[in-house]
């Protein structure tokens, strides 16, 4: 049996709405939001009784989605966003945009930060990394020529 697809990428955050937010401006939609909880959840997840609030976010190609998600229940218990990108199991999530400039100046507006410098790579992509809400670092791809 192969391989059908990835459905969606997932992140934990603090702020819900504040990280909904920045990827609205990003360019992705809210398909939609839902509390999950309950002893079914608990089992899939191994964390037993959780109540977690859900964001499911769709890049414009509808191809690819985000899921944010914010723990009620059980606590956060580890938080490695401080941690150095070479660090083993490190999230990083790529997006491609028409223009990082633009992009960059949007996103300011939003608190994103720039971590080390844009640069071109071999005429075909400028690329760069930001740190976004609650510190999630987030790279952008511009495709050049």
């Amino acid at each position: 049996m192969a391989l059908k697809r990835m459905d969606n990428v997932g992140i934990v955050v603090e702020d819900l709405e504040g990280t909904i937010e920045f990827f609205r401006e990003l360019g992705l939609a809210l398909e939609g939001k839902a509390t999950i909880g309950g002893e079914w959840a608990g089992r899939v997840t191994g964390l037993g009784d959780q109540h977690v609030e859900i964001a499911m976010m769709r890049t414009p190609d509808g191809h690819s989605r985000l899921e944010l998600s914010r723990f009620l229940t059980p606590p956060i218990v580890a938080d490695h966003r401080n941690a150095p990108v070479n660090s083993l199991g490190y999230l990083r999530v790529m997006f491609t945009v028409d223009d990082i400039s633009e992009t960059l100046e949007r996103l300011r507006t939003r608190g994103a930060q720039l971590v080390g410098e844009v640069v071109d790579y071999e005429d075909v992509y400028r690329l760069c990394y930001i740190r976004g809400p609650g510190g999630l670092l987030i790279g952008l791809a511009q495709e050049l020529g």
